[in-house]
């Protein structure tokens, strides 16, 4: 029981992190990791932000890092 408690406690700490973390980077830093979301709409922030509360350790990496990444050819 303790390892399944600790792996649930783990991913809710996980979750916990990304919501707050999501809701700084929809309203602050989504625009220098996507020039193109400059000036979106509210429905389209609340759309993205399930998946920007998953992902928040590679979208931090890439805000911290300077935001867009240039396609190499």
């Amino acid at each position: 029981m303790l390892i399944i408690e600790r792996v649930l406690l783990g991913f809710a700490a996980y979750l916990a992190a990304g919501v707050i973390f999501g809701f700084a980077f929809v309203a602050l830093g989504i625009h220098r990791i996507d020039p193109i979301a400059r000036g979106s709409s509210l429905g389209f922030r609340l759309a993205v932000f399930p998946g920007v509360v998953v992902f928040w350790p590679l979208l931090l990496r890439r805000w911290a890092g300077g935001g867009t990444q240039r396609v190499r050819a």
